[in-house]
């Protein structure tokens, strides 16, 4: 439903307050400074660690910086996030609970049949950012670029190990790249990004594809190489590596991303409000600083609108890789 501008209100009187009394009574909420009532809880549907922890407690302290709204992280993890999510998802729709993901939440529902809420319970507020893939091996190996690793898989089929998140998006472009251009490797599956990076930095495994965030010290040691990165542009901490489509490979442009959602039925009013003061929070100068030395992540801020048409159009370009290749979740 399209909200009415503040101005037209005064015109309309009585009628609005009949025709949509959660949105009028919402809007005097907001207006009125009863919103929040106390503390924020904010989700975390993983550990702490990796990346998504660090971005929901640097966005949620300088929402509290600038409005002195109370929030409080919840790490919730279990079930690849799920179970997180399932809390999010249930929780009242007041505003008072929020969840900050990572992307993966969008395959659960591919990869878990019986998960315990649904996608329509989780309502798109901000797309905080994003960072591409980079395609790493050991410096023993003998690979320059994502090039030399297809044409050594296509040389020897199933014989070049990848190291790869269970149930992740970088298992799904791992798939649809073998399939676009040809070649086979032979796939080792892990429970968590951490082991997949160890097992490279030790040479158990020939190449791996994961966050840059994760890869980004070992390339600075030297103790991996970068052999590609998976954006659309190269990677500004990365301006020497060529992206996939650079080097001839058939590919989609493919990212790690952080969002925040609310519960379904959270009053636009809130919502618009939440919008605002995340993309003041993202946006600020130091916070802009600590992602872009973290995790590389370019600043999106997206629109609730924009937000949920991309999580419909990632839904179904990799729904369709899983089902074509019948991947599953382990």
């Amino acid at each position: 439903m399209r909200l009415l501008r503040r101005e037209f209100l005064p015109l309309i009187g009585g009628a609005a307050t009949l025709a949509a009394p959660g949105i009028a009574g919402a809007q005097f909420l907001v207006q009125g400074g009863d919103w929040p009532k106390g503390s924020i809880k904010v989700i975390v549907p993983f550990p702490p660690g990796g990346t998504t922890d660090p971005v929901a407690r640097l966005l949620a302290a300088k929402v509290s910086d600038n409005t002195g709204w109370q929030t409080v992280i919840d790490n919730k993890p279990g079930a690849a996030g799920a179970i997180g999510a399932a809390i999010a998802a249930k929780a009242p729709p007041d505003g008072q609970t929020w969840m900050i993901t990572f992307d993966s939440h969008i395959l659960s529902s591919a990869f878990t049949p019986n998960l315990p809420y649904k996608d329509s319970e989780l309502f798109n507020v901000m797309q905080v950012g994003r960072a591409p893939l980079a395609v790493a091996c050991h410096p023993d190996r003998p690979y320059k670029t994502a090039g030399d690793v297809m044409a050594d898989a296509k040389a020897r089929p199933g014989k070049v190990s990848i190291g790869l998140l269970s149930a992740s998006g970088a298992l799904l472009l791992a798939t649809y790249l073998q399939k676009a251009n040809g070649f086979e490797l032979n796939q080792i599956y892990y429970k968590g990004g951490g082991p997949t990076v160890q097992d490279v930095l030790a040479g158990v495994t020939d190449v791996t594809i994961t966050t840059l965030g994760a890869l980004q010290p070992h390339f600075r040691s030297g103790k991996l190489r970068a052999l590609a990165t998976t954006g659309d542009k190269r990677a500004p901490s990365l301006p020497d590596v060529p992206t996939l489509a650079e080097q001839g490979l058939v590919t989609y442009p493919t990212y790690s991303w952080w969002g925040v959602y609310v519960p379904t039925g959270t009053p636009r009013p809130i919502v618009d409000r939440m919008s605002v003061e995340l993309t003041k929070a993202a946006r600020s100068p130091d916070v802009a600083q600590k992602f872009a030395e973290l995790i590389d992540m370019e600043i999106l801020a997206s629109s609730p609108e924009a937000f949920a048409a991309f999580q419909k159009s990632e839904q179904e370009r990799w729904f369709k890789v899983i089902k074509d290749n019948n991947i599953k979740s382990d």
